[in-house]
């Protein structure tokens, strides 16, 4: 295993508010888990998504693997180390990108801060070349390379984040957060790098996100955490095919439809002025189709599953 998480804890103090003047002088504090006695073990190669709301204890999670926090109890082995002991050959066997926080010198353009990666990981000259040109075409940045870091937009300074974080070819990337705040584009751009770079060198991944799109594209795995505690570990695959069960069909109509004939069709779980949505099965969505279709004039309609966001959800509320 390249990752191995056994019943680790992680507590941290908060303070108690009661009154000024003896939070001055007494100030008193409670313990909170923010990570409870969590396990899982993570095989080399694995593309894994860490979520859960937030305060679930993802970031922290994410933290004590990587070696920036150390854990209050339990036994943590990254790559055969203890992250927490920052022990040089472990730093240059990762990368670590978190989105809201900037790993590349501002005042730098990122061809600077790249020539300080190659020195500080002792990256050999034609390996760095190779890697960098390679890297560069896959995000599409050589037009940014001499601009300052502080002068590009946000995506293009994410795309050079990771960028950072690959170059010495790390055997574990984690990920908190890599697309937040971005457009539709490069986010876009961002989840096809990671997952060719993901499956192209055999990289472990670890990903923590609030945008369910990044999980789908770029994961094979799902952890999901609550309230520090594991509710849920499956591959996404299992965790979605677990509700297909039941499709929801949109429909939108040229003027709006006799209600009760409508309802007699099937179960509408939504509408509007605009539209009506179906709850339906799989097998009976042509049939409903065709009975929608043959009474009123559709002018447009769409089939989809159950969003990845509402079964993350209802795991959620089956487990509180």
């Amino acid at each position: 295993m390249i990752i191995q998480v056994e019943s680790v804890r992680k507590e941290f103090k908060s303070k108690i508010t009661s009154n000024f003047w003896r939070d001055l002088f007494y100030p008193t504090f409670k313990k909170v888990n923010a990570v409870d006695g969590i396990s899982f073990s993570i095989q080399k190669g694995e593309s894994v998504a860490l979520l859960g709301p937030n305060g679930a204890g993802k970031t922290t999670t994410m933290k004590m693997l990587s070696g920036l926090i150390y854990p209050s109890s339990g036994s943590l082995k990254v790559l055969g180390f203890t992250p927490s002991e920052r022990r040089r050959e472990y730093l240059m066997r990762i990368g670590l990108v978190m989105g809201n926080k900037s790993g590349l010198d501002w005042d730098l353009t990122p061809a600077q801060s790249f020539q300080l990666i190659k020195k500080i990981y002792k990256i050999g000259d034609g390996e760095y070349s190779s890697r960098l040109v390679e890297l560069v075409e896959m995000l599409d940045v050589s037009g940014f390379l001499d601009t300052q870091v502080r002068k590009l937009s946000l995506g293009e300074r994410m795309k050079m984040e990771l960028i950072g974080a690959i170059l010495h070819s790390p055997e574990v990337l984690f990920l908190d957060e890599p697309t937040i705040g971005l457009d539709i584009l490069s986010k876009k751009r961002i989840r096809e790098f990671l997952r060719e770079v993901q499956t192209k060198y055999a990289v472990t991944l670890i990903l923590t996100s609030h945008d369910m799109d990044d999980v789908e594209k770029v994961c094979d795995r799902v952890i999901v955490i609550d309230k520090g505690k594991k509710v849920y570990d499956d591959s996404l695959k299992s965790l979605v095919d677990g509700y297909e069960k039941v499709r929801y069909v949109r429909f939108i109509f040229d003027t709006k439809p006799d209600e009760k004939i409508l309802a007699s069709m099937g179960k509408i779980v939504e509408k509007n002025e605009d539209f009506y949505i179906f709850e339906v099965d799989p097998t009976k969505t042509v049939e409903l189709i065709s009975k929608v279709s043959s009474k009123f004039d559709v002018i447009d309609l769409s089939i989809q599953s159950v969003p990845l966001e509402e079964i993350i959800e209802q795991i959620f509320r089956q487990k509180r």
